[in-house]
């Protein structure tokens, strides 16, 4: 396995790749519907509507980027050059994503739709490709899990910048004009994005494919995609997380203003996501390691569940409240760090069962699911607050009661599916059967 031990600065490299995509998708989704609705000043139902059908547009997105991927053979490998010409135009969709002109609420809202979709079809552009590279770059579990950890430090990284960053930043560039605020911050992200990106492009490398011909029948490829086991637990399980994330990530800032009143706690619970996301990522993958991904993960995630059903009995006490939360982050996180190691899995997988390996289709199928999953979450709680009457300026104690059980009923519902889901992982018990198949396999078609 010398072949797969990678150095510190891929690593470190393939880390930064999801700081490139994340950072401004995660301001986009802790903070673009604020935006809307509180700053810009439109409705949260025609937002919610903005955010479901450019996200569920997806659906037939993601699937087609995961195709190219698989056809593409290039100077810059199978993945290399979506990261290489994507980077600048991520960077200005970015910018333009927190840029509303003084238009008609009409054609506002057009302009949201347009630059947010555009926003999603350049993350599928950059996010799959960097999914895909990572059971190309080692085939060791260990590696694997290595790389899933620094992959969650840049996740943690970005959703701390993207989340409690954000505030403190607006005020910062805006001297009170939140708009100016808001757009600065996307350049400064749109920046740090794109240098990110640069250096996984530069510094990650491609060593390992099943060799497949790129002419392959779709069909015939997406018919075996569902019948991998392994792949279809994972976008179940990826799916139920960011329905909650994204539906928690929109609601935060409306939890801790309206329900709490102490909007100071929107730079405490934001935050802890990102940073019990960075601590996961050292400790999760000696502990999965140990226990095995479903076992850990399962327990993890039932522990999550009870801790968040805790938490509407402990309001009036905001130390207790706020160690419970966080204690949930914390495991919620050792779930995403498993999850990216999980994806790659679903390759070695689909290799044993079906003789290729696909690394771009299962990637797309996955991306789906989050995006997918944001897109149901983040509409769903603008389309509660729109049920709910919502008016910033004069909240209702209806509106209020809505926003804190949707906060708490449904992370409780989802966390107890997802716990659901992975008891139904097929990986741990197969993994050494797998390996020696397929070396047994290779070894064949090598000496015909």
């Amino acid at each position: 396995m010398a072949e797969n031990r990678l150095k510190f600065t891929e690593r470190l490299s393939y880390g930064l790749g999801d700081m490139g995509t994340s950072l401004a998708y995660n301001m986009a989704s802790g903070f673009l519907l604020f935006y809307y609705t509180n700053v810009i000043g439109l409705p949260a139902a025609g937002v919610g509507t903005v955010f479901l059908i450019a996200r569920l547009l997806d659906a037939a997105i993601d699937p087609v980027v995961g195709i190219a991927v698989d056809k593409t053979r290039s100077r810059w490998g199978r993945t290399r050059g979506y990261f290489l010409f994507t980077a600048v135009p991520y960077a200005l969709v970015t910018v333009a994503l927190f840029h509303m002109p003084d238009w008609s609420q009409g054609t506002q809202l057009a302009y949201a739709f347009v630059t947010f979709k555009a926003l999603g079809i350049l993350m599928s552009l950059q996010a799959i490709p960097y999914t895909a590279l990572m059971p190309m770059m080692t085939l060791d579990p260990s590696q694997r899990l290595k790389l899933s950890g620094m992959r969650g430090v840049g996740t943690s990284i970005s959703v701390v910048m993207g989340t409690a960053a954000v505030v403190p930043l607006v005020g910062l560039f805006g001297g009170g004009d939140q708009a100016k605020g808001f757009q600065s911050v996307a350049m400064l992200f749109a920046s740090i994005g794109f240098v990110c990106t640069v250096a996984l492009f530069r510094n990650c490398r491609e060593r390992f494919e099943d060799g497949s011909s790129p002419d392959f029948a779709i069909l015939a490829a997406v018919r075996e995609m569902l019948r991998n086991r392994a792949w279809l637990v994972v976008f179940a399980s990826c799916l139920l997380y960011f329905t909650r994330f994204g539906l928690m990530m929109s609601a935060t800032a409306y939890f801790a203003i309206d329900v709490m009143q102490k909007p100071w706690m929107i730079s405490v619970m934001l935050p802890a996501v990102s940073g019990m996301l960075l601590l996961s990522s050292f400790v999760a993958p000696p502990i999965l390691a140990r226990t095995g991904i479903k076992r850990g993960c399962v327990f993890v995630l039932a522990l999550s569940a009870v801790l968040f059903a805790l938490l509407p009995f402990t309001e009036s006490n905001v130390a207790l409240f706020l160690t419970l939360y966080i204690t949930a982050c914390l495991a919620t996180s050792i779930t995403i760090t498993a999850a990216f190691a999980m994806i790659a899995e679903t390759v070695d997988y689909h290799e044993w069962k079906f003789g290729t390996r696909r690394e771009g289709l299962l990637s797309a199928g996955i991306s789906l699911s989050t995006k997918v999953g944001m897109a149901v979450g983040t509409a769903g709680f603008a389309f509660i607050l729109s049920a709910a009457g919502y008016v910033p300026e004069a909240v209702t104690e209806g509106a209020r009661d809505a926003i804190r059980w949707a906060y708490y009923g449904s992370a409780v519902v989802l966390l107890a599916l997802q716990t659901v889901v992975m008891l139904l992982w097929p990986m741990d018990g197969l993994r050494e059967t797998i390996r020696s198949d397929v070396a047994a396999r290779r070894l064949a078609v090598a000496g015909e």
